[in-house]
């Protein structure tokens, strides 16, 4: 599919969607409590007053030291809690350098950083409106929204969906420039730099999905199994859900 102008909600932040909207077993997911995005290292004075609009109480940064060092999010001055959970164990660098895949990738976040993983669902959980967001809003981002999204029952077609929207939304310039920040951060690797910068195919999460399915017996029992507890999924729900009449 060829990407289309970036209809971000905040001028410099490519890809800063809502995922209120989405069709869930109860009802639809909440607008304006949950949002999603690429890197904030780009705002200008307009995006900055954008966000502010928002008016968030959290952003959740899934990017790692060296990647925050880089490419800091410039979002000084406006009033919102700033919280680092890095997903990936160690640094981003392990998955450039070992040359990993994607769907190796996402096997490995939802392996090894489980635990992460439900400290970025629990901070959903505890306060709101909230952004999460990497680097390209896509991986990092894709897997930990996927996970509180499938948790709260959004059907499984729309969780693919939107996960796969950032296809539509990075514009060719964008990922050239993340393919440049990787590049500047791993510069003696990787044959698949582009792979992982570019958009892959949504049968990844479809498959990643399946193995959650298959191993942990769902999304809600995957993020059980991480500590998350049910009075927290209640919650979720509770947050993200708005119940259909």
């Amino acid at each position: 599919m060829s990407p289309v102008t970036d209809p971000s909600l905040v001028p410099g932040a490519y890809n800063f969607r809502d995922v209120g909207g989405l069709p869930a077993a109860a009802g639809l997911t909440r607008r304006g409590v949950l949002y999603r995005s690429g890197s904030l290292a780009h705002l200008g004075d307009e995006g900055r007053a954008t966000i502010s609009s928002l008016h968030l109480r959290r952003i959740i940064d899934l990017r790692d030291g060296t990647e925050i060092e880089r490419q800091p999010s410039l979002i000084d001055g406006i009033d919102v809690e700033r919280v680092s959970v890095p997903v990936f164990l160690g640094s981003s660098a392990m998955f450039y350098d070992d040359d990993l895949s994607i769907t190796d990738m996402y096997r490995m976040i939802i392996g090894e950083s489980r635990e992460r993983v439900v400290r970025v669902v629990r901070g959903i959980v505890e306060d709101q409106p909230v952004l999460v967001h990497c680097t390209a809003g896509k991986d990092r981002t894709g897997v930990t929204v996927a996970m509180a999204l499938s948790a709260v029952g959004v059907e499984r077609e729309a969780v693919i969906a939107d996960y796969a929207r950032t296809e539509e939304y990075v514009p060719p310039a964008v990922a050239e420039r993340v393919i440049k920040h990787l590049r500047s951060l791993h510069p003696n690797n990787s044959s698949n730099l582009e792979e992982l910068a570019a958009m892959s195919p949504a049968r990844v999460m479809r498959e990643v999905l399946a193995e959650v399915d298959r191993d942990f017996g769902s999304p809600i029992e995957y993020l059980r199994s991480g500590g998350l507890g049910d009075d927290e999924i209640t919650e979720l729900h509770r947050v993200l859900v708005v119940r259909g009449s």
